[in-house]
C-alpha cells in the first residue's frame, strides 16, 4: 500500500489519538507491527507552536518513516502554513483532522465540525495540498460518516477532498454527534470505498483480530485503523496481521515481553516528558497494560499515588516479576474486554 511515494509496510495503523499518539507509543505500536502512525494533533495556531505541548508533538527524533503529522484547525490558510511548518519539521506525510469529536475542538469549528461546513471543509483540503504539493509530500484526510444520523455526507466529501488531490482517507464510522458512543458502522464507509479511487481505511470499533478481518470484509476498505483497543496492548498489531495472514490466533503474549516493553516504553516516556509531567502522564499508559491482569485494579491505584519515576518502574517490575511466577504468557483477552472497548469508541 502507497500513500504518495511512500510504501507501507502493511495494511494495519494505529490512529491518532490526542494525548495518547505522541512518539514514544507510535514507535511502540510500530514495533508490535503496526504498518502506520499518525501523530496525534498539531494546532495550525502560530501562537502556540512554540508551547512546550506542541513541540512535544512535532518531536519525531529517532522515528522511522514515514512520519506522518496530523494538522487541525477551521482556516484554510493557517492550515497550509501549519503543513509547511511541519513538513519543515519532518512531517513526510500530512494528515487533516476532520474526524475528532472532542467539544472543546468542535466547540472551535475544528474536527468534525468542519463536517457541518462543506465548502470551509472543501477550502481547508484545498489550501493543504496546494502548499504540500510543490514539496512532494502527500496529504491525508480523516474524518466521520457525517455531522448527525441526517447529514451523513462523508461520501459526498469524499469525492470533493479526492479531486482537490487527498490521496488516502480515514472514514471512522460514527457522527460527530455519536462522539464515542454506541456502534461504529460500516455502510458508510463501504460506501465511501465504492465512490473513491484513493486507499480508504476503516476506523471504529476494531477491538480484535476477527473484528478486524470482518471489517475489511464489510467494507472493502484497503486498511484498517486501530485506537483505544491498542492502549495498553500494543501487540494487537501483531495478533491482527497474523491472523489477517493465517486465520488462526496468535497466542498471548509472554509476561517478560510485556514487562520489557513496558519499561521500555516508560523510560522513551520519562525522556520526552520529563520527570514530573512524564510520572504524571504515565499513570494511564501503566493502568491500561494492567487493567484486566490479576490484582490490576488495586497495582492501579497503588500506582496513582507513586511521584517519580525510580518508584514507577520498580513497583511495574515487581508487579510483572510476580505474575511472570503465575504464568508464562498474559490471559487471551476476554469478551469483557474487547466488549468495553468497543463501548468506548475503540
Amino acid at each position: 500500500m502507497r500513500i504518495g511515494k511512500h510504501t507501507l509496510a502493511n495494511n494495519v495503523f494505529v490512529a491518532p489519538m490526542a494525548g495518547v499518539t505522541d512518539r514514544p507509543f507510535r514507535q511502540l505500536c510500530r514495533a508490535f507491527g503496526a504498518g502506520h502512525a499518525v501523530s496525534e494533533m498539531v494546532t495550525s495556531r502560530k501562537d502556540l507552536w512554540n508551547s512546550l505541548k506542541t513541540s512535544r508533538r512535532a518531536d519525531h527524533q529517532g522515528e522511522p518513516g514515514p512520519i506522518a503529522v496530523q494538522i487541525a484547525g477551521t482556516d484554510a490558510q493557517m492550515m497550509a502554513e501549519a503543513a509547511v511548518y511541519n513538513v519543515e519539521r519532518g512531517a513526510q506525510i500530512i494528515d487533516i483532522n476532520m474526524g475528532c469529536p472532542a467539544k472543546k475542538v468542535c466547540n472551535k469549528w475544528a474536527g468534525s465540525a468542519l463536517m457541518q461546513d462543506e465548502p470551509l471543509a472543501l477550502a481547508i483540503a484545498e489550501a493543504v495540498v496546494r502548499a504540500c504539493e510543490p514539496l512532494g509530500v502527500p496529504v491525508t484526510l480523516k474524518m466521520r460518516t457525517g455531522w448527525s444520523h441526517e447529514h451523513r455526507n462523508a461520501v459526498r466529501l469524499a469525492r470533493a477532498f479526492e479531486g482537490c488531490g487527498v490521496q488516502m482517507l480515514t472514514v471512522h464510522g460514527r457522527t460527530r454527534e455519536q462522539g464515542y458512543k454506541g456502534q461504529a458502522e460500516y455502510e458508510t464507509v463501504a460506501a465511501v470505498k465504492a465512490a473513491v479511487r484513493v486507499p480508504v481505511v476503516a476506523n471504529g470499533d476494531i477491538t480484535s483480530p476477527g473484528r478486524a478481518r470482518s471489517v475489511l470484509a464489510a467494507t472493502g476498505a484497503d486498511a484498517i485503523m486501530i485506537g483505544r483497543a491498542a492502549q495498553g496492548r500494543p501487540w494487537i498489531f501483531r495478533e491482527v496481521l497474523h491472523f489477517l495472514a493465517t486465520g488462526t490466533q496468535l497466542a498471548p503474549p509472554l509476561v517478560a515481553e510485556v514487562q520489557r516493553a513496558l519499561l521500555a516504553h516508560l523510560q522513551d516516556h520519562y525522556a520526552l516528558y520529563g520527570e514530573a509531567t512524564g510520572v504524571r502522564s504515565a499513570r494511564k499508559h501503566i493502568g491500561w497494560y494492567v487493567r484486566a491482569l490479576p490484582e490490576g485494579e488495586a497495582f492501579r491505584a497503588r500506582m496513582n499515588e507513586m511521584e517519580d519515576s525510580a518508584s514507577q518502574l520498580a513497583a511495574v517490575q515487581s508487579f510483572f516479576d510476580a505474575l511472570g511466577a503465575r504464568m508464562d504468557r498474559l490471559p487471551p483477552a476476554s469478551d469483557e474486554v474487547t466488549e468495553a472497548l468497543a463501548e468506548s469508541g475503540a
